[in-house]
């Protein structure tokens, strides 16, 4: 069985980049102020928490600097740990202005897309804790940092009224990430070894997988000559929101297509491929 392969988006950033760049530059006031689907933050802090993302990676990848507290590795404690370093960033950068946010946001992101190019993709870092607590290579954390931005700016679009970026070249490789996390939101599920389960995310940036049940474990495979016990489909704007807690279960259980066995179909709804 194929797995699905390295996803290399080193390259994709400064594009990512100039998107956010012109959609903050095109933010009226009110526009700044406005709700997101992330919890208590409006447009202007979620701006923040991506410069503040971008402080984190040049601090720890580019200087080598981790805070003390920073080394908690439990999955449960690392999401606290997370969380409040966010909220304290967001909560500070509340002093910052809007053009100031852009103006700092133009500086940091350069410097920290020279520095994931810097990094040989296939070395082995530390964990990506979403998808399990093993040590990952690089490419699979700089990914998980696309994704990041990525939703981060969808989340800004969908508050202020903008059109998504929903072009394959981004949306594409975000999808193939999030999917790596299915393996370990199906660690619970008990079914007999060579059970498959068939995921189809519909839409340009789509694709479909399989979880594939081996004797303890689900993997996640590219195809499978298994007749699937469960197919589930989903549309790319319900998927990526699905996976980063901005859509509710019922919500997305009724714009997807279930087929076969609903129990082994329900761990996809709960899939998270965020921290927090």
């Amino acid at each position: 069985m194929e797995h699905p392969s390295e996803i290399l988006v080193a390259d994709r950033f400064p594009a990512l980049r100039q998107e956010l760049l012109r959609l903050l530059e095109d933010l009226s006031d009110d526009d700044w102020r406005r709700p997101t689907a992330a919890p208590l933050w409006s447009v202007k802090d979620i701006a923040a928490h991506l410069l503040g993302g971008d402080v984190w990676i040049l601090a720890s990848k580019r200087d080598g600097f981790h805070p003390p507290d920073a080394e908690m590795q439990e999955y449960a404690q690392l999401t606290k740990l997370v969380n409040r370093l966010n909220a304290e960033w967001v909560l500070a950068a509340r002093r910052m202005s809007p053009r100031l946010l852009r103006e700092f946001l133009a500086f940091t992101a350069p410097e920290v897309e020279a520095c994931f190019a810097s990094l040989d993709p296939m070395t082995i870092g530390g964990p990506v804790s979403w998808a399990g607590p093993e040590a990952a290579p690089q490419w699979f954390d700089i990914a998980r940092e696309f994704t990041e931005r990525w939703h981060h700016q969808q989340q800004i679009r969908d508050a202020t009224g903008r059109p998504p970026l929903y072009d394959p070249y981004f949306l594409s490789p975000v999808l193939d990430t999030f999917v790596r996390a299915l393996p370990l939101s199906f660690r619970h599920t008990m079914a007999p070894a060579g059970t498959v389960v068939r995921f189809e995310i519909s839409g340009d940036a789509g694709g479909v997988w399989f979880l594939h049940r081996e004797e303890h474990l689900w993997t996640l495979v590219l195809g499978s000559s298994n007749k699937p016990a469960a197919e589930v489909v989903l549309p790319q704007d319900t998927a990526w929101r699905v996976f980063t807690k901005g859509l509710d279960r019922e919500r997305a259980l009724g714009q997807a297509v279930i087929r076969g066995d609903a129990r082994l179909a329900s761990p996809i709804f709960a899939t998270t491929a965020v921290i927090g």
